[in-house]
């Protein structure tokens, strides 16, 4: 069995979307601090973090959406952890615009469906937040109708950013079929055969929160 990480690495003052604050990760105690509470020879740090939920790699729950949809807490872990997976490869080069016609729905029926554009090889640029590969309506439609349990991408955002509306978040998230954006590294994965997850923390009145993704192979 190997584990391969999906996830970015979040920093002090990682920017993952544009317009929102990076993160602050700081000292709450420091070790030099905690030395003066403990007996000679023991210290602690503690972190103290301060940032938006949407850092990293986050996964999307319905309350993000929907005022009275599901928010992190009222999933169980079976709908994050041990999902039979497969990726969708359909490079940033080829197209920017990844409609229904990428998709073979037959496929997808409790799966968790990875769409690898290789745009995460712009992360931590001011490329990233350019122009990123997106999924469509219709795309999305297939998705949710061919029973997809989680979609997963790789760029900035799985709707077109260009505009105002956000149809993919609409759709998938009407229909309770959770989101992963900004993932990394899927190029390492095979075709299907392996297992997603993207655990986040167990928050009630959020619907979006960083999570360590990662396939089991």
């Amino acid at each position: 069995m190997a584990y391969i990480d999906l996830s970015h690495t979040i920093e002090n003052g990682t920017l993952t979307y544009r317009g929102l604050p990076a993160p602050v990760i700081c000292d709450y105690l420091s070790r030099e601090e905690s030395r003066k509470l403990y007996a000679p020879g023991t210290e602690f740090q503690i972190a103290r973090i301060d940032m938006v939920a949407n850092t990293g790699t986050y996964l999307d729950c319905p309350f993000h959406r929907y005022e009275h949809g599901k928010d992190l807490a009222d999933y169980g872990l079976e709908r994050f952890a041990g999902l039979p997976a497969v990726v969708v490869r359909v490079d940033y080069r080829k197209t920017r615009s990844i409609d229904a016609s990428f998709f073979r729905p037959e496929d997808y029926r409790g799966k968790a469906v990875l769409v690898q554009t290789n745009w995460s090889e712009h992360w931590g640029t001011d490329a990233y937040f350019e122009h990123n590969p997106f999924l469509t309506e219709d795309a999305a439609e297939l998705l949710a109708n061919s029973g997809a349990m989680l979609v997963g991408i790789d760029s900035h955002n799985i709707d077109d950013t260009s505009g105002n509306t956000r149809p993919v978040h609409t759709v998938l998230l009407g229909r309770e079929i959770l989101i992963v954006e900004h993932l990394c590294n899927l190029h390492l994965l095979p075709d299907d055969g392996f297992l997603f997850s993207a655990v986040p923390p167990k928050f009630r009145g959020v619907g979006t929160f960083p999570v360590r993704a990662f396939a089991t192979i």
